[in-house]
């Protein structure tokens, strides 16, 4: 309506926000200049291999079950990402000791959205030292890591703030 185009428009989401932003990337790579996901699942096949992974069954579903797989497989943002396709600009966020989504989520992702990316926006990743899924985060830690997404988001944008 108006508001915005997507050339200004960041989205971000983390833990299950994070899953969000990278199922919403690969479905709509057109709909923002900058995304976010931080500490996503983003493999839907083997998430419960990892952890407490298993656990999360009850709201995700099985791979063990066919219609769960195919549910799952559909969504997943590591497997339904498009080859060719033109990104925007994205920075993945995780941590090094997060033990309920392990970093290796995201590590696989940004892999192979690297490798499919059709653009020249960058895809990269920003790993969290010492630091878990985000609970109990030290402010100065917080406001650093706004203040570092900000920048990326204005400077992607190509806004001279």
């Amino acid at each position: 309506s108006g508001i915005t185009t997507p050339n200004y428009l960041a989205i971000r989401g983390g833990s299950n926000g994070g899953l969000l932003i990278g199922a919403v990337l690969n479905q709509r790579p057109d709909i923002c200049k900058v995304a976010f996901p931080e500490v996503g699942v983003m493999d839907m096949l083997r998430y419960e291999k990892f952890t407490i992974g298993h656990a999360w069954a009850v709201e995700y579903g099985s791979v063990a079950i066919k219609e769960h797989f195919t549910n799952l497989i559909g969504y997943s943002p590591l497997h339904t990402i498009q080859t060719g396709k033109n990104y925007p600009s994205v920075l993945v966020y995780t941590a090094d000791h997060d033990d309920r989504v392990v970093p290796a989520h995201s590590f696989k992702y940004v892999a192979a959205l690297q490798n499919g990316q059709g653009g020249s926006e960058p895809i990269l990743v920003r790993i969290g030292q010492s630091a878990g899924h985000g609970a109990g985060k030290p402010t100065k830690k917080i406001i650093e890591e706004y203040a570092e997404k900000w920048a990326f988001m204005f400077y992607e944008m190509g806004l001279d703030i």
